[in-house]
């Protein structure tokens, strides 16, 4: 007979529930329920047999994977849901017609592309910190830049502990009181360049995600959504498959 147990948290990624990551932080919550009792962390269920519910709603395998792209708008939070009432970008997405949620974070002062789907797997691969799919950042700064603090931006720098990354770091354009930078991250780490840009005493008034790998943000209005092509789906895959086996 064939063994069709799998991971829960597998099983809740693939169902559009939440990342892998996310899924495994709900079971430690106690907030995932195995055939009526709370699930364990680690364990392997069959879905041909078990029911499994979150938060008290059955969990349902959609056979339909959803990708697309999200124009976050400033003063929206990556989130799903807030029990404090602040916009989150789940209101820009409920006509999608299926469960989707954010791979990764924009802050509320951020803006640009934020991708989002119901495919956990997807999810995982382009967030695995092995992968190091490149993101790409406008980010207007004041009141200017110095060579110094670009050399050093690039080399990467401290903070909270452990040096970042290299960025790549291009100067687009530089006025008397501020300028404007194209920097592409390799890493995810929270709110990576304003940390930076604050230990090089750098103001940051605007910063807008312009692409992710080769998916670009173009003309999409903000608080607008578009369904990623197969062609853009299958680019984000195959970046992250050869960075995987590096």
């Amino acid at each position: 007979m064939a063994d069709n147990s799998i991971r829960l948290q597998k099983f809740l990624s693939e169902c559009g529930v939440a990342s892998r990551r996310r899924s495994e932080e709900l079971i430690s919550a106690g907030k995932v329920m195995v055939n009526g009792r709370t699930a364990s962390l680690g364990e392997k269920i069959n879905p041909k047999v078990d029911t499994i519910s979150v938060s008290g709603k059955k969990v349902i395998n959609t056979a339909k994977h959803v990708y697309l792209m999200l124009h976050k708008p400033r003063g929206f939070i990556t989130t799903m849901n807030d029990e404090m009432g602040r916009k989150c970008v789940a209101q820009l997405v409920e006509d999608v017609g299926e469960r989707v949620y954010p791979i990764g974070r924009l802050d509320r002062e951020s803006e640009g592309l934020l991708l989002m789907t119901n495919d956990g797997e997807f999810a995982n691969a382009m967030m695995h910190p092995s992968h190091h799919i490149g993101k790409t950042y406008r980010v207007t700064i004041r009141p200017g830049i110095t060579q110094e603090q670009i050399d050093l931006m690039s080399g990467g720098i401290e903070i909270e502990g452990r040096t970042t990354a290299p960025f790549d770091v291009r100067l687009i354009k530089k006025d008397d009181d501020r300028a404007v930078l194209e920097i592409v991250l390799y890493e995810g780490r929270n709110r990576q360049i304003r940390k930076v840009c604050e230990k090089l005493n750098i103001e940051v008034a605007r910063l807008k995600r312009t692409a992710f790998g080769a998916v670009k943000l173009g003309m999409l209005p903000a608080g607008k959504w578009r369904e990623l092509s197969e062609d853009e789906v299958n680019k984000l895959i195959s970046v992250a498959e050869k960075r995987s086996i590096k």
